[in-house]
């Protein structure tokens, strides 16, 4: 995080201590673990403030993020401006929309107006104009969310952890020493640390699910095209965007701001009709659910699957789901999606001057490689083996309403390494077993937490739905969750 940008005598103008009482006399650690849901719902009483809870969200990332650098970039006055002017219109009972007031941090692979967006890189230089908002952030901006930042992210977007040359380490609120994942994982860090009460992360390989399972939170992978993106990611259909949140519900709330129309994305689909957050209350008893603890090929950490087939119980015993043990019936795609994920690597790295590409990530330089060295027959035969597995996928939720999994096969490891250190993994897509196939075919598909390992690392279960069954997925989630509850926030380890 810039310094520079945080100003503690505008965050904090009482000169009170930042974690006493708020000027609605709640102590702000009280504030922070408060939902987006709550929080709305605290502004329509006159209970909660919104420049206080902003307050307390900017002196809790000035006291945090030092350690995990979550954020690349915090505009401590813009969210402040933002937060007094949602007080006023809570004041005059005149909301303008569905976050108005709640502090939201968006990650720096999407256009934030008047920011600088430069994705990980140094190639990108901060000093140019800004002008636009992705399609997220126009639809947050809306509905008065108060950007509080930028999170960080590896280059592109284009590993299963968060690094980059530009931004460094990004590190875990439950273990410092440990990744978040990636590569939304500095979206997930802030969300799990209180540092925002939602984030924006994108998803093209599990780059929600990771670091969401690796955080403690709930992250979301919509169905492709549910959520509009502009400008195209260098990844293409592999890549979608998606709220995070510590709970299902926060979760269902942004993707009802975030489904909406945006016309620059030719792939969008249209508005939903109803609401998420009244569809994920959909009963869920007697759903017939596949449990798959490996898709038939992964080899899972021990602890991950007792956690995992813990909450499958839940669900089956305690919710009502009618659970099957079932492999889907497909091969490991791994060489698929890595054909297909060098391929965008080239593109994004095509459009970086040659002489700059030296300071490019040396990982994300050889994919690019590799990319560009592909032939046009290799690429269609990814293709053609792709739409093979969307064939497979949608006949077997015929049979199956959703699919059970773990989100990670491994608890978060050493923060620094794009793989578990120690291991046979050389690539990060090989230790991400669970989450890119289902990139491949577009599919919804979310992680809810489950429980901790015996050294305090979170664990958590992935949840898959046939395409456009967004709220199903969302339903067993939140169904879940109400019997297992989990921590709203990280322990505070500063």
């Amino acid at each position: 995080m810039d310094p520079d940008m945080t100003e503690p005598s505008r965050a904090n103008p009482s000169g009170a201590d930042p974690a006493g009482p708020t000027p609605a006399g709640l102590a702000a650690e009280d504030v922070l673990a408060r939902t987006a849901s709550e929080l709305v719902a605290g502004y329509s009483t006159g209970e909660l403030s919104p420049v206080a809870v902003t307050t307390a969200t900017l002196r809790r990332i000035e006291k945090r993020d030092p350690e995990l650098n979550a954020y690349c970039l915090v505009d401590a006055d813009g969210a402040l401006d933002q937060a007094e002017l949602a007080e006023q219109r809570w004041g005059q009972g005149n909301p303008i929309g569905l976050l108005d007031g709640v502090p939201v941090a968006v990650k720096d692979l999407l256009l934030l107006a008047g920011a600088p967006t430069r994705r990980g890189s140094r190639t990108i230089e901060p000093d140019q104009p800004w002008p636009d908002d992705s399609p997220a952030t126009a639809r947050l901006r809306e509905h008065g969310a108060v950007l509080v930042g930028k999170t960080t992210t590896p280059e592109f977007g284009w590993k299963g952890v968060t690094d980059s040359p530009l931004t460094g380490v990004t590190r875990n609120p439950w273990a410092p020493d440990r990744t978040p994942g990636g590569s939304s994982g500095g979206s997930a860090a802030a969300a799990a640390a209180g540092l925002c009460a939602l984030a924006i992360g994108t998803d093209g390989g599990g780059s929600i699910r990771i670091p969401a399972a690796f955080c403690g939170i709930v992250g979301f992978k919509p169905t492709y095209g549910r959520v509009p993106a502009w400008p195209a990611s260098p990844f293409g259909l592999l890549s979608h965007v998606g709220p995070m949140a510590r709970s299902v519900d926060d979760v269902a709330l942004a993707l009802d701001v975030l489904s909406l129309r945006d016309s620059r994305d030719p792939a969008a689909l249209a508005p939903p009709v109803g609401s998420y957050r009244e569809a994920v209350r959909r009963p869920v008893r007697g759903l017939v659910a596949a449990y798959s603890a490996t898709l038939g090929h992964a080899e899972v950490d021990t602890e991950v699957t007792d956690l995992v087939e813990q909450a499958v119980d839940a669900l089956s015993v305690e919710v009502g789901l009618r659970v099957e043990l079932a492999d889907p019936g497909f091969d490991d795609p791994l060489e698929v999606f890595e054909t297909l994920w060098s391929a965008g690597a080239a593109h994004a790295v095509a459009a970086v001057p040659p002489e700059r590409r030296e300071q490019l990530d040396p990982g994300l330089r050889r994919l690019g490689e590799a990319g560009g060295r592909l032939s046009l027959e290799a690429y269609q035969t990814a293709l053609d083996a792709r739409n093979v597995l969307g064939v497979t996928l949608g006949v077997f939720h015929e049979s199956y309403d959703v699919l059970l999994t773990p989100t990670v096969p491994v608890p978060a490891f050493e923060a620094g390494h794009d793989v578990p250190p120690g291991g046979e993994w050389t690539r990060w897509p090989q230790w991400t077993p669970f989450s890119y196939p289902f990139n491949l075919t577009g599919q919804p598909a979310a992680t809810v937490p489950v429980g901790l390992t015996a050294d305090g690392r979170p664990v958590g279960l992935q949840v898959v739905g046939p395409r456009h069954s967004d709220d199903l997925v969302l339903a067993v989630c939140r169904a879940l969750e109400a019997v297992r509850p989990w921590p709203l926030t990280a322990p505070d380890a500063g």
